[in-house]
């Protein structure tokens, strides 16, 4: 599904999905929660795909969340929930935020629907739905408080607030601020960090990880970990058998993903 609210590149194992409306604030109109669905699935399915980076067209805004000029409340989000991301619980790839401006409502949910995010010193983050009446169900309320705990949490969801980019770095969810011409360079240094390393050891890290916060306590997170169905595939795997041969060797290890 194309379109050209939606940019999309592959370049050595990265997938960039760019929200394309800076003249709206890259708000997400309804087609573009189906295409953002497409390209997730793609990302998920392309084994050359290591790790997707989202970001915004333009200085100005990441995305200002959903385009009110065409809301619908009883317009139905694709299967995997907001953006094709708030309700996506089996992509096992890391997903990165590189948030370049304005990040409202369903943009502040897509960005905590990404496993990181890195954000520009001109970053602003917020939930304002209850300000028209609206409210945060594209996942930012759980996210959040997950993300950060209760208190921490319940102050920015009632008032509807704005925070600041080093505000959301001390609360929790924000793992780097940079400054705006470095943004988009430094979600691609740590994107090649992660991509250094083994994909079924990477992928199978963030699956337990989500896995564990579900599980009631680390003695059932410990002891279940090995019945995870990636577990089993990571364990039989020919990279999981190069790896510590390489490090031996004192050799860089040559990944295959299986």
């Amino acid at each position: 599904m194309a379109s050209d609210d939606i940019l999309t590149t592959a370049a050595n194992g990265i997938l960039t999905l760019t929200l394309n409306r800076p003249e709206k604030l890259n708000a997400i109109t309804p087609q573009m929660h189906m295409v953002l669905e497409a390209a997730f699935d793609r990302f998920a399915a392309d084994d050359s795909l290591h790790v997707c980076i989202v970001t915004g067209a333009g200085e100005r805004a990441f995305c200002a969340g959903s385009d009110l000029a065409l809301f619908d409340a009883s317009a139905p989000y694709p299967k995997t929930g907001y953006a094709g991301l708030a309700q996506r619980y089996d992509l096992a790839k890391p997903v990165i935020a590189a948030v370049n401006g304005i990040c409202l409502g369903g943009g502040f949910e897509l960005a905590l629907a990404c496993d990181m995010i890195i954000a520009s010193d001109k970053a602003v983050f917020g939930l304002p739905e209850p300000k028209v009446g609206l409210i945060a169900i594209g996942g930012g309320i759980h996210r959040l408080v997950r993300q950060v705990g209760l208190k921490q949490a319940m102050e920015p969801l009632l008032t509807g607030r704005n925070i600041a980019a080093a505000e959301g770095l001390a609360m929790g969810f924000v793992n780097q601020v940079v400054a705006q011409g470095e943004l988009m360079a430094a979600t691609e240094a740590l994107s090649n960090q992660i991509i250094t390393n083994a994909p079924l050891a990477v992928r199978l890290t963030k699956a337990l990880a989500m896995w564990g916060l579900d599980q009631p306590t680390l003695v059932k997170a410990l002891a279940g970990q090995v019945d995870h169905p990636l577990f089993e595939v990571w364990r039989g795997a020919e990279d999981t058998t190069a790896g510590p041969k390489a490090f031996a060797e004192k050799r860089k290890p040559e990944w295959r993903g299986r």
